[in-house]
């Protein structure tokens, strides 16, 4: 019940981040619904594919394209009042990528995965539908050219696969994990950290 709550939480941040990316890209109502969908479901579908998990859990439930596709349409309706909440997308967006990498890790364990491709699973969960929304918006995904993210996702799931190791309660390591990748991705941000960057070559 907790994974599923959480799971919903991270697809209604994950569509929203998606579908005001695609208003910004000009994009029309269609438009912003496929990359809204796609954003919010795309690191699931991938999770399930790498698990041998077919078909993927988010196609299987009709519940989980409406709550993307209602999210998107809200945002296509009222954007000019959700991008002037700039603070609170990038904190949806933040809590989408802890929600998704460490349930995804959580599943991938579940399903008998090792503890190192749990967290490269749990970590590619998080990351994968904003790369994904990325390309389609013609644009290098951002996990490859800025930002503290996919580390922060990465820890999120080591943090998952250390409670399963030493046998914590499931529930709560899952939360506790989320939260700390939602704290390292909002310090980054506040302090403008970002991974090194090569020299342009003279």
């Amino acid at each position: 019940m907790l994974l599923t709550a959480l799971e919903f939480l991270g697809l209604v941040a994950f569509a929203a981040s998606g579908a005001l990316a695609a208003v910004r890209a000009r994009l029309d109502v269609f438009g912003v619904v496929v990359v809204g969908l796609t954003t919010a479901l795309g690191g699931g579908v991938i999770r399930d594919v790498l698990l041998g998990i077919h078909p993927p859990t988010t196609l299987r439930n009709w519940s989980y394209l409406a709550v993307c596709a209602v999210t998107a349409l809200v945002v296509f309706a009222f954007h000019p009042q959700v991008a002037r909440l700039r603070r609170g997308v990038l904190l949806a967006d933040a809590l989408g990528l802890g929600v998704f990498a460490t349930a995804g890790t959580t599943i991938a364990l579940n399903a008998g995965a090792t503890v190192y491709a749990a967290c490269l699973i749990g970590m590619t969960t998080g990351i994968g539908g904003g790369a994904v929304r990325d390309l389609l918006l013609r644009e290098i995904p951002m996990v490859l050219r800025k930002e503290i993210y996919a580390v922060a996702a990465l820890a999120g799931s080591v943090l998952v696969a250390v409670g399963h190791a030493v046998r914590l309660p499931e529930g709560p390591v899952t939360v506790v994990a989320a939260a700390g990748v939602v704290t390292i991705r909002m310090i980054a941000l506040w302090r403008h950290w970002n991974a090194p960057v090569a020299r342009a070559p003279e």
